[in-house]
């Protein structure tokens, strides 16, 4: 017990900034997770080879706003890998954050997550309060790994 109450004396700044995130992300994700959520396109997970749509303007101002979303996806994904041992929506998240970036093999790994049911019913529910359409999502094909 005294090597327990050690520790948490050592690592106390630590402590409160665990403590201090995991007040912020729960209800940063309250807050922000439904409105990303309602901005999904219905049809975008019928396709698994959905084609990115190139944003109009200067090259290099889409490569600095690719940037800002390839970073700030990856935030998302950090804060729902945390969430899921302290409160918060840590799936939902991870989701979103796996949307904003890209990677190969990207399109597969969203369209398995959102088949899961109860992301889809959770994604679903959050669409329904804010009056849009529920996703639509492709059956998943018998021969897949998935």
């Amino acid at each position: 017990m005294s090597a327990l109450l050690a520790f948490l004396k050592s690592h106390t700044a630590f402590l409160i900034f665990l403590g201090v995130f995991s007040v912020v992300a729960f209800f940063g994700t309250i807050l922000l997770l439904p409105f990303l959520i309602i901005r999904i396109p219905e049809d975008y997970f019928l396709d698994e080879k959905h084609p990115p749509a190139a944003p109009p303007g200067h090259p290099l101002w889409r490569k600095f706003l690719k940037l800002v979303k390839n970073l700030l996806g990856f935030i998302f994904i950090l804060a729902g890998l945390v969430m899921l041992v302290v409160p918060g929506q840590g799936i939902l998240t991870i989701l979103i954050g796996l949307i904003m970036i890209d990677f190969p093999g990207k399109r597969k790994l969203e369209c398995r997550l959102i088949r899961n049911p109860s992301v889809l019913k959770a994604v679903n529910y959050i669409r329904a309060r804010a009056g849009k359409n529920p996703l639509k999502t492709s059956a998943l094909p018998s021969s897949s790994p998935f």
